[in-house]
């Protein structure tokens, strides 16, 4: 064993390498601080079975793998790109001598897809599996398939400090687990909770504050995003004067901007960061011993119904709380504030929801196809997507022309997947190269996937702009990442004058070309949704718009990104999508159905001329849809046809099927077999005919039963006046109101179906108020009647009220007079 540092994952060492000789995989838990990151990789590099093997190790994020790599290449005394190296997106670090690559989750499912074999690698490590990135799931997956199929030799470590441990087991194969206890330094965890009222950047601000007061060494402060970060710095600017620095660390900063965060505070000054959750895992922050964590993140939400993933501030699980506050133990002992209540923790949830529940699945169905698998239930996920979300990502590639109607990748599929871009991003570079605009859509697609190349104005045309003039290193190799990328679609430009952002998100965003409807930044999407944008933004008074991003939910869109179009943009590069048709509809205004002939591109009408009331079977079908808008209580059912349909409905709810269930829900989900057939001569609601509506509810009884709903539920009871009362059967129990006078003479209760069931009988006084409510007529007669008589005597007087009921003569009318 090399010198390695003394940290305590050294111990369990020798248990990994003889595990590793007798299994392919094996779990390695471990907590914050143990050393897991940098010490496995290289102790694997020196054990005979893996000589001449590459090892990679997977890292959640760029800094991470950065700093793994750097802390790695610095324990073997050497610099990174020779034995230790990195791979990620926008920078590379490796040689022909390098053996351990630090990778991106993303980066390593391209490399296993384009090499299934993994040629030349002996071990395949997933650091931090418990974050549970969708691409870390799937990378997983391909390569448990690859050891099983194809690499029976190839070794697959997943590491943890907080992992659901017993699901991974399983999913490996009941595979060995090698725990690493303890912590390099002990942590006091202290808990102070927010103040009711207060927001998170004055608690965490306050908080700081506080513990640079009364504790020493540098801080550290988890929120949920970069505009609680600058709202925090604003806070904390000249508190503390020129000893302590205050710096931010997310996503969206230079790489060299991420590398001060975390390089230690020079002597006799101290640090405090502000940081997302990028900072949770596998970085050591040098210096740090105190860490304030907010309890706060911000998640990533993808709603396949719109299309839109949206962030959402959420608390952090038990696992990332963990997480963070080991980040305070990791060079010395430290202290972790949790800006809440010590009882709130128990009820976090136990890890943070994994993403491949609630992404986008676009990228991962194409890869699939690319892999050759159409049913992802094929490959071995801990949690199988969600049927929904994979429904929405594959009718998505079927539009872009990515795959066939049977989930094969077609030849579009083909080029769009082999370019490291998202799915609706690759598809507009590929169909833009076939117009002779690969650079332009190349470097647009570049700057939408990283995340402030360019700045954050919404308007696209001025974030292009910008991002051609930045001159960073970040820009520079963003740029040339777009040059390889136009080179490899083999696209040959135009030479003419650049293409436009907008004409360009066509082909990536047909579902968000948007019209201005409804005043000054008010637009309709081709999808049927509505967006907005700021008043004060230029683009509030285009006439349209393609629109990139946007945020809220459905109803309520935000545009975050956008870039203008004409319709003759839309004429040129899409012209299929634009269709001339007669349509039927459903006027809500009016209540009307109405028919109208209209240009249109999904949602967006462009022209309509208005066309003579429609008939038929298609204005029935446009009168339904506006039932299933207004809801069920919008037909006139008067109240004979609502009884029909009240008699029914219990008839199922006392029996079942096959009668039919009279409920709203049913009979909406219905409306094709009971409504349409029968109202093709209503041409609006108020034109509903009730034997219309009565038929189409009879329909749904099967022939032989319908001579038995007399039977079973009758309309009326006739009373020994003579009387018919209606029975109501809108209640639990079928329910006769009637006037208690009717019912004398009446020895037995009355009953329908056959005899079986009792009426609930509510009686009634002359002035048609309840006095009893009875199953039983014989035994009210015989035992509360007395009291009941007692009582409305006096108040009735001119009425009949006999001792002997059941004997006596059943009346409607008052005594004669003079009785």
């Amino acid at each position: 064993m090399r010198d390695l540092p003394l940290l305590p994952v050294r111990e369990i060492l020798p248990a990994l390498a003889e595990a590793l000789s007798v299994r392919g995989s094996v779990v390695l838990s471990a907590p914050p601080g143990a050393g897991k990151t940098t010490l496995v990789p290289i102790f694997l590099l020196d054990q005979p079975s893996f000589a001449g093997g590459k090892i990679i190790l997977l890292e959640p994020r760029r800094l991470a793998a950065r700093a793994a790599a750097g802390r790695m290449a610095e324990l073997i005394g050497e610099k990174v790109g020779e034995t230790v190296g990195y791979r990620m997106r926008l920078d590379n670090r490796v040689s022909s001598r390098t053996r351990i690559e630090v990778v991106t989750e993303g980066v390593f499912s391209r490399m296993i897809l384009d090499d299934p074999e993994l040629s030349g690698v002996s071990a395949v490590l997933f650091d931090e599996f418990h974050e549970r990135s969708l691409d870390a799931d799937f990378g997983l997956a391909l390569a448990l398939d690859v050891q099983s199929a194809l690499r029976g030799d190839l070794k697959i470590i997943v590491m943890s400090a907080t992992l659901d441990v017993e699901r991974v087991v399983k999913l490996l194969g009941d595979a060995p687990v090698i725990r690493s206890e303890g912590r390099s330094f002990p942590i006091d965890i202290r808990y102070q909770q927010r103040n009711a009222g207060e927001s998170v950047e004055d608690a965490v601000a306050r908080t700081i504050a506080d513990a640079h007061r009364s504790e020493e060494g540098s801080i550290l402060a988890f929120l949920p995003g970069q505009a609680e970060i600058a709202r925090t710095a604003e806070r904390l600017t000249g508190r503390f004067g020129d000893s302590t620095a205050i710096v931010p660390l997310y996503g969206n900063l230079s790489q060299k901007e991420q590398d001060a965060a975390i390089r230690p505070a020079p002597n006799g000054t101290r640090k405090i960061v502000l940081a997302t959750s990028i900072a949770e895992t596998s970085i050591t922050i040098d210096g740090v011993r105190i860490v304030v964590d907010s309890g706060l993140q911000r998640l990533p939400v993808f709603e396949a119904s719109t299309g839109i993933t949206r962030l959402e501030t959420v608390r952090v699980s038990r696992a990332s709380a963990d997480q963070r506050a080991g980040r305070a133990g990791r060079t010395e002992p430290g202290l972790a504030i949790r800006l809440w209540h010590a009882g709130q923790t128990a009820a976090l949830a136990a890890f943070t929801p994994p993403q491949i529940l609630a992404s986008d699945l676009s990228g991962l169905l194409l890869d699939l196809a690319h892999w050759g698998v159409t049913d992802p239930s094929a490959l071995a996920f801990i949690d199988p997507p969600p049927e929904a979300t994979l429904r929405e990502a594959r009718d998505l590639l079927v539009e872009l022309g990515a795959l066939d109607a049977s989930g094969a990748l077609t030849p579009r599929g083909r080029r769009i997947r082999n370019l490291a871009l998202p799915v609706r991003l690759a598809a507009m570079a590929v169909l833009a190269a076939e117009e002779g605009q690969a650079q332009e859509a190349c470097l647009l697609a570049v700057m939408l996937t990283e995340q402030g190349l360019g700045g954050n104005s919404l308007d696209l045309e001025d974030r292009l702009r910008r991002f051609r003039a930045d001159r960073s290193d970040r820009a520079e190799a963003a740029r040339r990442l777009a040059k390889r990328m136009a080179a490899d679609l083999e696209a040959h430009e135009t030479g003419g004058e650049r293409a436009l952002p907008g004409p360009l998100l066509i082909h990536a965003y047909p579902d968000r070309i948007a019209l201005q409807r409804g005043g000054r930044g008010r637009f309709v999407m081709a999808n049927g949704r509505g967006a907005e944008v700021p008043e004060t933004e230029r683009l509030a008074s285009a006439g349209m718009l393609v629109v990139a991003d946007l945020t809220g939910r459905a109803g309520a869109q935000r545009v975050l990104a956008a870039a203008e179009i004409t319709r003759a943009d839309v004429e040129a590069h899409m012209p299929e999508a634009i269709v001339n048709e007669e349509q039927t509809f459903f006027d809500r205004a009016s209540r009307q159905v109405r028919a109208r002939r209209v240009t249109r591109l999904g949602a967006i009408i462009f022209d309509e001329t208005p066309l003579p009331r429609p008939s038929g079977e298609a204005a029935a079908r446009a009168l339904a849809d506006g039932i299933r808008q207004l809801g069920l209580a919008a037909v006139p059912f008067p109240k004979d046809v609502a009884q029909l349909r009240d008699r029914i409905g219990f008839l199922h709810r006392s029996i079942g099927e096959p009668w039919p269930d009279m409920s709203d829900a049913a009979l909406l989900s219905r409306l094709d077999e009971w409504f349409v057939p029968f109202q093709h001569n209503a041409g609006s609601l108020d034109g509903i005919k009730p034997n219309d509506l009565a038929e189409g509810l009879l329909s749904l009884v099967p022939y032989g039963l319908q001579r038995d709903l007399v039977k079973l539920a009758p309309t009326h009871f006739e009373a020994p006046t003579g009387h018919r009362h209606p029975i109501h059967y809108d209640g639990d129990e079928p329910l006769l109101s009637i006037r208690v006078q009717e019912l004398f003479g009446l020895k037995a209760h009355p009953t329908i179906g056959d005899g079986r069931l009792p009426l609930l009988l509510e009686l009634i006084s002359p002035g048609h108020r309840p006095i009893q409510t009875t199953r039983d007529l014989p035994g009210f007669w015989a035992g509360s009647w007395k009291d009941v008589r007692a009582e409305m005597r006096g108040r009735y007087p001119k009425h009949p009220w006999p001792e002997d009921p059941a004997n006596a003569m059943p009346t409607t009318r008052a005594k004669p007079r003079g009785t």
